[in-house]
Formats: C-alpha cells, sequence, structure tokens
C-alpha cells in the first residue's frame, strides 16, 4: 500500500473561501432550497464539471443527499443519476430537478391561498401534528397549532393537484417549519431558544398577552409561506435543460444492483462523514411532518441502514456489530487507531470499523458501475474521536487503491471548524 505521500496527500492550507461549504448554495437557483448540513459546495461541483474534469457523462452521485451534484449536472445539460436510501432526500432531489410549467405555479399559488386562510382560522378544530419527542421545544403552542392546520390544508390540496404544485407548497412549508421553530440559528440540529417568560414580555394580562402572541404567531407562518413559495417559484421558473436524471432509492454499498455496469464516467459526490452525525436526526422535522417518519424507531431503523450516522437505537446496534461479509480489510494503521479508541470507548471504535467497513463495500460496488477510465471525486472529512485524530482522507485513499483504482491523490480543500485538525479533502481516483 502507498504511503500517503504517494498518495498525492498535500498538506494543510489556509482556509478556503466559503465557496466549498454549503453557505455557497443558499442563494443558488434551487440549490438553496432546503438546507442540509454538511453539504458541499455547488460551486466545487460546477467547477469540476466546467473545467471538464467530471463532466465524463453520464455522471453518479451515489450519495444523493439534497441532490447538489444532480442539481448542477442538470443544469450543465449532463446527464445524471443519484442514488439515496433516505426516501426524503430521494423526494426532495427529484423536486428539486423537475419541471415546472406556469400552470404548475398557477395551481401552487392557488393551493397557498387555502394553506395561509387555513392558518389564519381560529375554529379551533384540532389537527393533526407530528409525533416529535418533546414538540414543545421546536414550537409555541399557536405556532404549532397553525403549522398543524396550514399542514392539514396542505394534504387536503395535494389530494386533487398536481405533484409538481403539491411538491412546491411542500417545499414552502418545510421552509416555514425551521424559519418559526425555537432552533438556534434556523439550522434545525442546533439547540434551542427558551421560551418566553410571562415578566419577560411586560405588564399585560396574560389572556391579553397570549392573544397578541397567537396573532404575531399566525401571521409569521402566513407571511412565511407566501414569501417561501416567492421563492420557489422564481427559481422553478427557470427552465433546466433537458437531460437524463433519474434518482433511485437505494443503498451505496449494493450500486451494482440498482444500476448499470460499466456505465458512468464520472463520478461527483461527498460519502456521509465519519463523526456520527446522523442525517435523519438533522432531517426530522422535515420527515416527521411528511410523514416520512412514524416514531423514533422507524428513524433508528432507517439510520441503521446508512453509512456514517448513528442515532437512537442504531447506537445501541453498534454495541452488538460485527462484519457479516469477509469484506473485512483495513487500511493502513487503521487498527491501531481502533486500539486507541477503544481506550475511551468500545462503542465509538467500533462505528469507526462499521464505517470503514461500509466504504470499503461502496468502493468495490462502485468501481462494478463505474468504465474504465472513470475518475471518482470525493469530498471528504478527517475525524477525531477523544484525542485520536482519524486521518478519513488517507484511509479511503488506501481503500480506493484496495477497489481497483489508479491515480489516486488527495486535495485539501478547507479547514472545517475551530478544532486545528480537522480539514476537507478532495480525493480523485481513476478506474483503470
Amino acid at each position: 500500500m502507498n504511503h500517503p505521500r504517494e498518495l498525492g496527500v498535500t498538506p494543510p492550507t489556509r482556509p478556503s473561501p466559503e465557496r466549498h461549504t454549503f453557505r455557497g448554495n443558499l442563494a443558488s437557483t434551487r440549490h438553496g432550497w432546503l438546507r442540509l448540513t454538511p453539504a458541499y459546495s455547488v460551486r466545487l461541483v460546477d467547477e469540476l464539471l466546467s473545467s471538464g474534469r467530471g463532466a465524463a457523462a453520464p455522471i453518479l452521485d451515489p450519495f444523493c443527499g439534497t441532490g447538489t451534484t444532480l442539481l448542477s449536472c442538470s443544469e450543465h445539460g449532463l446527464d445524471c443519476d443519484t442514488v439515496d436510501i433516505n426516501p426524503f432526500l430521494v423526494w426532495l432531489a427529484r423536486a428539486k430537478v423537475d419541471a415546472y410549467s406556469v400552470d404548475r405555479l398557477a395551481e401552487a399559488r392557488r393551493g397557498l391561498v387555502k394553506m395561509r386562510r387555513a392558518a389564519s382560522s381560529t375554529s379551533g378544530r384540532a389537527t393533526w401534528v407530528p409525533p416529535i419527542h418533546q414538540i414543545e421545544k421546536w414550537w409555541s403552542p399557536s405556532t404549532l397549532a397553525a403549522l398543524g392546520r396550514s399542514y392539514a390544508a396542505l394534504e387536503r390540496v395535494a389530494s386533487s393537484s398536481s405533484p409538481e404544485a403539491a411538491n412546491l407548497l411542500r417545499l414552502a412549508f418545510c421552509q416555514v417549519l425551521i424559519q418559526r421553530s425555537r432552533a438556534h440559528f434556523g439550522h434545525q440540529s442546533m439547540s434551542f431558544q427558551r421560551p418566553s417568560k410571562p415578566g419577560e414580555i411586560g405588564a399585560a394580562g396574560a389572556a391579553e398577552r397570549d392573544a397578541v402572541a397567537e396573532q404575531a404567531d399566525v401571521q409569521s407562518i402566513t407571511d412565511g409561506l407566501l414569501g417561501a413559495l416567492d421563492r420557489l417559484a422564481a427559481a422553478a421558473a427557470a427552465p433546466l435543460p433537458a437531460t437524463q436524471r433519474t434518482v433511485f432509492g437505494g443503498d451505496a454499498r449494493r450500486l451494482h444492483e440498482h444500476l448499470p455496469l460499466d456505465h458512468y464516467g464520472s463520478v461527483i459526490t461527498s460519502p456521509p462523514y465519519a463523526n456520527r452525525m446522523s442525517y435523519i436526526r438533522e432531517l426530522r422535522p422535515y420527515m416527521y411532518w411528511l410523514r416520512y417518519l412514524t416514531d423514533s424507531k422507524a428513524a433508528g431503523v432507517l439510520d441503521w441502514r446508512a453509512i456514517g450516522g448513528t442515532w437512537g437505537s442504531a447506537t445501541s446496534n453498534l454495541g452488538a456489530w460485527a462484519p457479516d461479509t469477509p469484506h473485512n480489510r483495513s487500511p493502513g494503521d487503521l487498527e491501531a487507531r481502533l486500539d486507541a479508541i477503544s481506550v475511551k470507548s468500545p462503542l465509538l471504535a467500533n462505528y469507526v470499523r462499521k464505517y470503514f467497513h461500509d466504504m470499503a463495500l461502496h468502493l468495490d460496488s462502485l468501481a462494478k458501475v463505474m468504465r474504465a477510465g472513470g475518475t471518482a471525486f470525493f469530498v471528504v472529512g478527517n475525524s477525531k474521536f477523544y484525542d485520536v485524530l482519524v486521518p478519513v482522507e488517507r484511509l479511503l485513499a488506501e481503500q480506493f487503491e484496495g477497489a481497483g483504482f489508479r491515480n489516486v491523490s488527495v486535495e485539501t480543500l478547507r479547514k472545517r471548524t475551530s478544532k486545528k485538525e480537522l480539514y476537507e479533502y478532495l480525493i480523485t481516483a481513476k478506474k483503470p
């Protein structure tokens, strides 16, 4: 196995501009429709496509996320397929690259009138709200009630609307969910603002105070829905070039079971990082409201099927996990690092072991669906557990070589956090 210098690992550099972060996506046409963090930048994908380095179509993104690669390829007129195990992300990616005619946009606006009217209703009719644990942390009672009324109207509208109009309304609703939540910084996995205490609002009586607050909450929902659909419609009105683009629901460890063999000329993706961050946990407000999740057990089951994240029952499964296939080669000095992590936490050591086991299965499968001469571009980040640094970029580069790829190199993109050791990298590898 090659040494890091032979793999072309560039040393850490000064932080790159924000074009390499999710912030580069927020104002970029359909790319900013819903946020997922961490997300790699559309500008980085555009650079790979515009330069021709990653433009050998058809292109594949085996870790779809919010559809950054798929949408970028569509904007460039390039055929692209993408895969994700999360059904919500499959829906989101399809919605991002769908065609929205003038008639469909008008249909969505008519549906929004009904959603806003329902949010403003004071009929007191009980509405469904999702079974999110401690939902009161997310939304005040009046905000939650207005959201529930609006969502009930959305479901009624969707039952008789086109899929395109219904999806625009769902996207607008999802945007308002987070905008009007108590989550700090408008981010769905952050901490929460504490509710105001009665004495902090003023001297008004409790009933008057509550009525004023409820009116303000309802107004914020109706205004938020209107603003969200205006932004969505402005981006949706710009048609995408005609390309072949398909979003598959499937497991990245078994791509060859879903996709044509020896087919893809380029792969541009960002797999989950080895940092235990659960995309299911981050997406839970969207997934519960849109009924992709029904309870915490379902969330844990889906998280266990994914690569990288652990949350709920998926975490408890780690304790008993062991590879059930003979594919257990370990790159470089991984075993020594696992031993060091295990001193503090055998569970975390097993998590890291499973991550690289799953990624080895993925790369073996990826090699089967790429054509000879194809190039893979992977945006990855290293990790640190306690005082043990895990050089994910180097270990994955070695796994690429173990899966038969050649000309493997690693480029440093940016410093990720306040921790001086954590960086983001671009791994490039070619299938011979």
